[in-house]
């Protein structure tokens, strides 16, 4: 099993030996498949357009760093398997070390490209193996563009058309900050990268706007280690209807990256800037396969154009000409959840447009915390609608102030709940119709499997047996909760009391490993923990903040929410 020990150290090795690769491999300038056989100088005011033109596989393009070059500019198809490089004239040296994510202080040693309508950047059909390293991709001041970057825009009708091995590596990707952008990069297509970049003012008035987003490539897609600010949704595959028949975005790798929403866009905070952007949720799986998502920070989400989840795996046929869209076999592990609405919403069927069962979802290991109705939604942690199959949530901690559970709709099959640390609240786990604890359980997720988790304040007598219902958290016995270390202290009952011999609640040591760095976008060990910031709530906060990158194996699901706001 995934939370087997014999697993997890298996996990770790291959791990470590993803993150080797990834470090001398796919992140690195100075990787061997990308040694020029030809290098192209475009001084300021020279044509970039024809430098694109005229290169060739294996040739890089030099832009002079601090110059701006103005486009659009379209990628043009290739014969050849070699990677064309276009690149600021910064060194290696100059630019940040391995490990090291781009910032917008870096701009002084980036090339900046943008256009003033269009793309600045558009792949041609079928266009590959074009890479862009240490540039700065935007909008020309004041303007709006729909996509920054266009590889490929749904429309392909067969994957042959599709652009496919295009990569961003330190890249600062951002649309206009006064009248933002709806998209950075349009992610249609096959083997895209998007690596130790930032990208933000992704944002718009009444639309959905986000920094990443495919709803018609085949994958793989790689998205390790970057900033990644939207108002709609940060991240998000599915949203419209492929025309390839039976295409779903597939083998999706999301590593080490922080998700982030500015106060600036509340309109109830203080620092509110004034323009009412539309805001909905932090990453949106409506069709997708193979999904891995570890060692991320998700954090800053609330109510406004959506009710304030932060985490959807929703499925939508969303146009209603792709019945075979699904959210199948994803996995969410190791990451930290905090400052939002509510938590996880999750989606069986489409209910809209038929649609496949949404299947084999995994969450465990996460630390989930300040998640309430504080941020304008209902504080839940978990919420479970219309006949989801084989869901698993293991092993997570959760304070969070709303329900524990919340299911609605035909019942979900193949339901398990184990070693959770997670407070009742009110309601604690309810359904639609029925009384909390095993009246709902049996009626939404009937042949569950509720074993081994802390629900402090519940009621035992109406919860299944085999579970632990303490009075108050703090008798779970932490190491330091109001510091914000939710680590079971020694002599807490609830050591070693899963159903697996591990404490109760995340492995909290390998979630900072995982998400030791994903903040600040620096290489670090996890024991260089930095200290937790303001929290919105009393909840503690957390002193485990983020980095080091992971890479392992893809799956998919998809949860979502029934509601047509949440479309």
């Amino acid at each position: 099993m995934p939370g087997s020990a014999p697993w997890r150290s298996l996990r770790a090795i291959a791990i470590c030996a993803v993150v080797i690769g990834w470090s001398t491999v796919a992140v690195s300038p100075r990787d061997q498949r990308f040694l020029s056989a030809n290098t192209i100088d475009v001084p300021p005011g020279a044509d970039l357009q024809a430098a694109l033109d005229q290169a060739q596989p294996g040739d890089t393009i030099r832009l002079a760093a601090g110059s701006v070059y103005t486009g659009a500019f379209t990628l043009p198809l290739k014969s050849g398997s070699g990677y064309i490089t276009v690149r600021t004239s910064a060194t290696d040296a100059e630019l940040p070390p391995m490990g090291v994510r781009i910032r917008p202080s870096d701009s002084h040693l980036l090339a900046t490209v943008t256009s003033a309508g269009g793309s600045v950047f558009t792949a041609a059909p079928g266009a590959h193996h074009f890479r862009f390293v240490g540039l700065e991709i935007a909008p020309t001041p004041g303007t709006f563009l729909y996509n920054v970057v266009t590889l490929g825009d749904g429309s392909e009708t067969e994957v042959a058309q599709q652009p496919h091995d295009i990569e961003f590596e330190w890249c600062y990707i951002h649309g206009d900050p006064t009248v933002g952008s709806r998209r950075g990069i349009a992610m249609n297509g096959g083997n895209l990268k998007v690596l130790a970049s930032y990208l933000s003012d992704f944002k718009e008035v009444g639309a959905d706007s986000q920094a990443l987003a495919g709803w018609a490539g085949t994958g793989p897609f790689t998205i390790i280690d970057n900033y990644l600010e939207a108002a709609g949704e940060n991240l998000m595959f599915g949203g419209a209807d492929p025309r390839i028949p039976n295409q779903i975005p597939s083998d999706i790798n999301v590593q080490h990256n922080h998700f982030f929403k500015p106060l600036t866009w509340k309109t109830d905070d203080p620092s509110y800037a004034g323009v009412h952007w539309s805001v909905k949720n932090l990453l949106e799986l409506k069709n997708a396969r193979s999904v891995f998502i570890e060692g991320n920070v998700f954090e800053q989400n609330w109510a406004d154009a959506q009710s304030g989840f932060s985490i959807l795996f929703t499925v939508r046929n969303q146009d209603g000409t792709a019945p075979w869209s699904q959210v199948d076999h994803v996995y969410f592990w190791n990451n930290i959840l905090r400052r939002g609405g509510a938590g996880f919403n999750v989606l069986g069927y489409d209910n809209n447009f038929p649609s496949q069962q949404t299947n084999h979802l995994e969450i465990h290991d996460n630390l989930v915390y300040d998640v309430s109705a504080t941020w304008g939604g209902n504080g839940a942690f978990l919420q479970m609608l219309d006949g989801t199959a084989s869901v698993t949530v293991d092993h997570n901690s959760v304070f969070q102030s709303g329900n524990v559970i919340t299911g609605d709709g035909r019942p979900h099959t193949g339901f398990v709940f184990t070693n959770n640390i997670a407070p009742h609240n009110l309601y604690g786990v309810i359904g639609t119709g029925h009384g909390p604890g095993n009246d709902s359980l049996d009626a939404f997720f009937p042949a569950h499997d509720f074993r081994r988790n802390a629900i402090p304040g519940a009621f035992a007598p109406t919860y299944p047996s085999d579970n632990f219902y303490p009075a108050n958290l703090t008798d779970l016995k932490f190491v330091d909760f109001a510091g914000g270390n939710y680590r079971l202290a020694n002599g807490s009952p609830y050591k070693s009391a899963g159903t697996d011999g591990r404490d109760l609640g995340a492995d909290l040591d390998t979630v900072a490993t995982a998400t030791c760095g994903a903040i600040n976008g620096t290489s670090c060990k996890a024991t260089d923990l930095q200290p937790p910031p303001p929290s919105g709530i009393d909840l503690p906060i957390v002193a485990i903040l983020a980095a080091v990158a992971f890479a392992a194996i893809p799956i998919v699901l998809l949860l979502s929410r029934r509601r047509k706001g949440d479309r």
